[in-house]
């Protein structure tokens, strides 16, 4: 069991409280625990009162270390001391919405590039003038630690996360257990710290699903435009537009994803998995993989494969070393 601690500091949202529990409970490969450094009733900026059960040292000994509120005001020193032991004892260090400020408090983003809710993240960047703050961004990772914007964004980092422990075929069912998309629309890489830039309009939507429902075939501007009806120079504005992408670019991101999905769940060859997911042949899957994730197909199958016996310590570690 991977175990999680997610630190709470006041004052702070009762949603941002229950999304770790949200994702990281619907799968069975978490213990997660909810701790403060004063435990018991805790009232909540919008919502009930809720009751923390565990005090700081329910910090000892977790994988991963989760720093959720604060609203940008001052953490408890325990608080802070709880998690620089826990940075230098080895455990993975994250932060959902204000809890950057905490990080930041504890001096583990001096340096590094971090973001938080749009609305604070000017605040952020003034205040702690040492770090990269990231105003626009889902998620940051850098250093190994892991920064949200607000809300739905912490639940695509805790997805992420469980992607990066167990691979995306769990990630996907806590994904459907909570209602919400595995990647944000715009999608995102395995292994990067940015996500891409969100899709803005649905005018091409229907071509975009075309697409991915034959991503075995080869596409050309032409064919992308033929189907939506327009020219290839409106098709590439709009494209531009509504994903921050070009068309080509944007087909290669979803081929990259496809062929994740089929070395995961299936024993394919690499050959046909190429086939498949449209990048052509073995040699071009190998430098899409690389490119794109950091691993070659053979070393990502062995990591998060159900099917190759690797277990989820031996693939974090495997993802932490490339």
């Amino acid at each position: 069991m991977h175990r999680v601690s997610a630190v709470i500091v006041p004052p702070v949202l009762s949603f941002d409280v229950s999304i770790p529990l949200m994702v990281f409970n619907s799968v069975p490969h978490y213990d997660v625990r909810v701790c403060t450094a004063l435990p018991g009733r805790m009232p909540t900026v919008s919502g009930p009162d809720i009751v923390v059960p565990d005090g700081l040292d329910a910090v000892e000994g977790a994988d991963t270390v989760i720093a959720v509120g604060s609203g940008g005001e001052q953490a408890p020193t325990e608080a802070l001391d709880a998690l620089r032991k826990a940075a230098a004892t080895g455990a993975r260090i994250a932060s959902l919405c204000t809890g950057a400020f905490v990080l930041a408090q504890a001096g583990l983003l001096d340096g590094l590039r971090a973001t938080t809710h749009w609305g604070l993240a000017g605040d952020l960047a003034t205040r702690f003038p040492s770090v990269d703050v990231q105003p626009d961004l889902l998620f940051v990772e850098d250093g190994g630690i892991f920064t949200s914007a607000g809300a739905a964004a912490a639940i695509d980092l805790c997805l992420h996360l469980v992607r990066i422990d167990y691979g995306a075929a769990v990630a996907n069912t806590a994904a459907r257990l909570a209602v919400v998309p595995p990647v944000r629309p715009g999608g995102q890489s395995q292994f990067i710290e940015t996500p891409l830039p969100p899709e803005r309009g649905t005018s091409l939507a229907r071509t975009r699903v075309w697409a991915l429902e034959h991503l075995d075939r080869p596409h050309t501007l032409a064919d992308l435009a033929g189907h939506a009806g327009t020219s290839v120079r409106t098709l590439s504005r709009r494209f531009h537009a509504e994903t921050g992408l070009s068309p080509l670019q944007w087909l290669l991101h979803r081929r990259v994803d496809r062929a994740k999905e089929l070395l995961e769940t299936t024993e394919l060859p690499m050959d046909q998995v190429a086939r498949e997911s449209g990048l052509g042949s073995a040699d071009s899957l190998r430098k899409h993989m690389v490119g794109r994730v950091g691993l070659t197909p053979t070393a990502y199958r062995a990591s998060f494969s159900p099917m190759s016996g690797t277990s989820p310590t031996k693939a974090a570690a495997t993802w932490r070393t490339k």
